[in-house]
This record gives C-alpha cells, structure tokens and sequence, in this order.
C-alpha cells in the first residue's frame, strides 16, 4: 500500500508548519453532522487576515480500535508508564 504523493506533500507542509510554529489545533463544527471536531491547521497571514488550512481532525474515540497498520495485526495502546 503506497501513500499517495498529494497527501506525502500535504504532510511535508504540515511538518514545516509544526517547525515554523505555525501549527494550530483549531475546534470546528463538521460540516454533515454538526459535531464538534478538534482540527490540525496550518496558520498564515495574507494581508492583514489570518488563513486557516486544515490537514485533518483528531480522533473521536480510541484511534488503537479505528485502524488497522498494513500488515494486519490491530495497533496496541502503548503501556501506562510504571
């Protein structure tokens, strides 16, 4: 399974967002259901306005149940420390 290259270039900009200081957790409403999302967005100035560019949004619930790394086997929560 190969990831996409828009969504490698996605990620590179989001990284350079994070190392610039210009990473943001913004709360959103979702467009279809109404519910609140917690959403990564890279922030920059045009002008005299603030642009919001949103990567994608936080897990709802215990990500550890929602996916499946390739290979197959269910990802683990990492142990509580000691």
């Amino acid at each position: 399974m190969a990831i996409p290259d828009a969504y490698i270039r996605n990620f590179r900009t989001m990284m350079c967002a994070a190392a610039n200081g210009d990473l943001s957790l913004m709360e959103c409403m979702d467009a279809v259901t109404g519910e609140p999302r917690y959403v990564l967005c890279a922030v920059s100035l045009q002008g005299n306005d603030y642009v919001m560019t949103p990567f994608g949004h936080l897990h709802n619930g215990n990500p550890y149940e929602a996916y499946v790394p390739p290979g197959g086997s269910r990802l683990e929560a990492p142990a509580p420390p000691g």
